[in-house]
């Protein structure tokens, strides 16, 4: 099999591996180990090989790219004739994945090398992040159907995302938020009877709302930045959550603490806003399956559809 073999520097220039360039680059005139893995995992390069005129493989270490290499990249892929296309991506461990689209293919490297969001610690919020690849192989977890949705469709939405929560019992703890340019400001689109914390009047009145202005200002600024993170990265979030929360529709307006699984689900829709869905189901707690608030999907469907 023919291969030829390319590497783009972190500063975007297109060097061969064996060249004299790329050892001045690596700053080893005689390596005596794998030179090319090494530049890939270490020093922002980005490794081309292209196998006769089948396909196209990138390899790479996103937290290490720079934009000007993204971008060389991207653009190569984008006027290349061949079809098919592998990325082979660092983080803790390798990973693959295949593609016949050359625009998924550039859209999916820019997600992979965006930075990831480090949220602020806050006493009242402990998230604890979970693996969001282990869900596939959780047959009993009820988030498991949502994330596979996610995969299959390439992360675009359509209406049987919540046909698809309400037979997971999930769609009464499921809000979805849009985030659109220029502002990028996360804004409630749809919110589940479940949220009852929130009182009555903000579930009808909060539609079209910035997330920041919840009733729970605090809660409010922290799940948002939340949702502009996964938006921007489109990269989904799993985590474990420990937090208490004010119930405005209970006299007294008393606090609690609650503890739940959350899934945050990046979907692109026909216009430049960006769905994240957040679909939680609580932890220890006889009342987190959601049995008390059955729907029909269709009514909740025609309510979303006028809400966006």
């Amino acid at each position: 099999m023919k291969r030829l073999e390319m590497l783009v520097t972190p500063d975007g220039r297109w060097v061969f591996p064996d060249s004299e360039e790329f050892l001045t680059l690596l700053g080893d005139a005689a390596p005596d180990y794998d030179a090319i893995s090494f530049a890939v995992k270490n020093l922002g390069f980005i490794r081309f090989q292209f196998l006769e005129q089948s396909i196209i493989e990138v390899e790479l270490h996103p937290r290490n790219v720079e934009l000007q290499a993204l971008l060389a990249a991207q653009q190569q892929l984008l006027s290349a004739r061949i079809k098919l296309f592998r990325i082979r991506y660092f983080d803790t461990a390798w990973h693959s994945e295949i593609s016949s689209s050359a625009e998924q293919t550039v859209a999916r490297l820019s997600e992979l090398c965006t930075p990831v969001f480090t949220p602020a610690t806050h006493e009242r919020f402990i998230v604890e992040p979970q693996d969001f690849g282990r869900l596939f192989g959780d047959e009993d977890n009820q988030l498991r159907p949502l994330a596979q949705k996610w995969r299959v469709s390439f992360a675009h939405f359509d209406p049987s995302f919540i046909s698809l929560a309400v037979r997971q019992q999930l769609l009464p703890l499921t809000a979805i938020v849009g985030v659109k340019p220029p502002n990028h400001e996360p804004v409630l689109r749809f919110i589940g009877d479940g949220h009852s914390w929130v009182g009555n009047r903000y579930r009808v009145n909060g539609i079209g709302e910035k997330a920041e202005n919840l009733p729970d200002k605090e809660y409010g600024g922290w799940a948002g930045a939340y949702y502009k993170s996964v938006a921007a990265s489109g990269q989904p979030r799993y985590d474990l959550v420990t937090t208490s929360i004010q119930y405005e529709d209970e006299d007294g307006k008393p606090w609690r603490p609650v503890r739940y699984e959350r899934l945050l689900l990046p979907w692109k829709t026909p216009s430049e806003e960006v769905f994240v869905t957040m679909c939680s189901k609580l932890v220890d707690s006889a009342t987190g399956s959601g049995d008390d608030h059955a729907v029909s999907d269709s009514s909740v469907i025609r309510k979303f559809a006028m809400s966006s």
